[in-house]
């Protein structure tokens, strides 16, 4: 996939979120989501703030290593959940989708040769992208839920899989388990009725199943318990016990 479609299918994410936010009354942003303690507006906040400085990180790569250490000083605090509970919802709103139109102007702008600076190791351009349209759809999954909403899930979903099954190194790691160099076979079945596919196709160890339902465990929206997926090994069951998409300390559905 080239950058640009990468950042067209960003643009996408954030324009199907927009489409359920964007009519709530007010009562409906502050509705409880299964994130305990956050609302459908922390959220949004989350959201806004970390679209914001990635625009900033590839902006400004020097300016952002000094915002992220004010942040990291400021733990156990979080800092990406004031915006919502310090403005009304229509000034939140206005502050994501400015955010939105920074991060993508920044990806245009970018370099497409560098790496990015995050809060864990670098990225290459895409995989920064691919990062921000996971965190889109997790969030989005999130407020949808809490709203009851169905969403229909999109090709768009081969992202939020590509960097659950990229970050299993990440996630044993986190978890103090040991380094495992088995190959993982992965076979998802898309949305559309096709096969997305990761690791040797001849190994014994692999997880398969629905593309949506892969996602929603490997960013801890539906507990393995949960899901219909099939794990086969050793290797497979460990990954997928503690799968995790995102940065940050380890966190397990239950």
């Amino acid at each position: 996939m080239t950058l640009n479609a990468m950042i067209a299918d960003l643009e996408s994410e954030h324009e199907s979120l927009d489409q359920i936010v964007a009519g709530l009354d007010t009562q409906k942003w502050f509705a409880p989501t299964e994130s305990p303690g956050w609302s459908i507006a922390d959220q949004l906040s989350h959201l806004q703030f970390f679209d914001e400085r990635a625009a900033l990180a590839m902006n400004s790569p020097e300016e952002f290593g000094e915002d992220r250490q004010r942040i990291i000083s400021a733990a156990p605090q979080d800092l990406s959940i004031e915006l919502g509970r310090s403005v009304s919802p229509a000034e939140l709103l206005d502050s994501w989708r400015r955010s939105q139109r920074e991060l993508i102007c920044a990806a245009h702008s970018v370099d497409p040769t560098v790496r990015v600076p995050w809060y864990g190791p670098s990225m290459a351009v895409k995989s920064f992208l691919t990062a921000r349209l996971m965190e889109c759809w997790a969030h989005g999954e999130d407020i949808a839920q809490a709203l009851r909403v169905h969403r229909d899930p999109t090709a768009r979903l081969k992202h939020v899989a590509h960097i659950g099954v990229g970050a299993r190194a990440f996630s044993l790691m986190i978890n103090q388990l040991p380094e495992d160099p088995s190959s993982i076979r992965v076979e998802l079945m898309s949305p559309e009725g096709e096969l997305w596919a990761w690791g040797d196709e001849s190994s014994d160890q692999r997880v398969t199943g629905d593309a949506n339902d892969f996602c929603l465990v490997v960013t801890q929206r539906r507990a393995l318990s949960q899901s219909q997926l099939s794990v086969v090994g050793e290797s497979a069951t460990t990954w997928m016990g503690v799968a995790q998409a995102f940065a940050g300390a380890p966190t397990k559905k239950k």
